[in-house]
């Protein structure tokens, strides 16, 4: 399988959700005859879900198959020296018609001891919003656990959420320990570490097409909760274009944003693959004699190999990732 490495796309994984909607579908043209698409993963390596290539010499391989034969020409040494064959990240695209479960995540000693996993620290980049769209980032005021177990049992939760009114471009940083969601007429992009592990804690009292809840996990949650974070969960960032602006620093990944009005040069100095989310327009990328293009709600995942490439854009909007 050993063949020159080139900016590489992948086949979207879709997922039915129960609060799943239309706009990754309509929005952003995902392909599929399911009614309620509440995720697209656009890079994945969990286990059961690895993405597969959709372009060039490459096409059909799993992301599994590219990181065994090629490494750290793939992902850049010093990831490989942390992670091995596994990748870092997972990409997605998600679209809530309805609000997500109310849910947290574990760091990742608590995920290495219960799960054998990464823990997940993520991030949102808010592509649309209705009107009148929320998201629930943190608590209201500072909570003890004995005060957030009385309101869960009492089911008057949402009385000590933070909700936090958004619109397109608003950015927000989501550590593990913090309880979250994703509330309806929201479409973002999600950049996180690779975990599916979620503790729900509640969720709205609702039932599947069978009368069925969806399991809880309040007992796994309160040791995951962190009572004593700081407010500072939305990302200030600039939007000079034409240029990289730092959105999200952490140990498990970099984010920045770029706003396109021309073409422009860029070089990868980081031991690291990068990636490039398309939340606007479209975009060429040229490198070496090959050039492939995304438009909105699409990804492309560049081999740490590759060092020196184009952008070619008029009006585009970008995420940019790496670790």
């Amino acid at each position: 399988m050993k063949n020159h490495l080139y900016p590489l796309k992948f086949h979207p994984i879709l997922k039915e959700k129960i609060w799943g909607g239309t706009k990754l579908k309509t929005f952003l043209n995902k392909e599929s005859d399911a009614k309620n698409i509440g995720e697209s993963w656009e890079i994945s390596d969990v286990d059961g879900d690895a993405s597969v290539v959709s372009n060039g010499e490459l096409k059909g391989a799993t992301l599994k198959q590219l990181l065994s034969a090629y490494q750290e020409e793939l992902i850049g040494k010093k990831n490989f020296d942390a992670f091995g064959e596994k990748f870092p990240l997972l990409i997605k695209f998600i679209d809530a018609k309805e609000d997500l479960s109310i849910q947290l995540h574990p760091n990742d000693k608590l995920a290495a001891k219960r799960h054998n996993s990464f823990g997940k620290t993520e991030m949102w980049y808010v592509m649309h919003a209705d009107d009148d769209a929320n998201l629930i980032v943190g608590f209201n005021k500072k909570i003890t656990p004995e005060v957030y177990l009385k309101h869960l049992e009492g089911k008057t939760l949402t009385k000590i959420l933070n909700f936090e009114h958004v619109k397109e471009g608003d950015t927000y940083f989501i550590e593990v320990g913090r309880v979250h969601a994703i509330g309806a007429g929201v479409m973002l992009a999600e950049i996180q570490q690779t975990s599916d592990i979620t503790y729900r804690v509640y969720d709205w009292d609702r039932t599947d097409d069978e009368g069925n809840e969806r399991e809880l996990h309040n007992d796994l949650a309160i040791d995951a909760i962190d009572f004593d974070m700081d407010d500072d969960f939305k990302v200030p960032y600039s939007t000079q274009k034409n240029q990289s602006n730092k959105m999200v620093s952490c140990p498990y990944f970099t984010t920045n944003f770029l706003h396109l009005t021309q073409t422009i040069k860029k070089e990868n100095y980081h031991d690291s693959f990068m990636i490039y989310m398309c939340v606007d327009g479209e975009i060429n990328i040229n490198i070496e004699g090959f050039s492939d293009t995304i438009k909105k709600g699409e990804t492309m995942l560049l081999p740490a190999v590759l060092k020196h490439f184009e952008i070619e854009a008029n009006n585009a909007k970008l995420l940019e990732v790496y670790v």
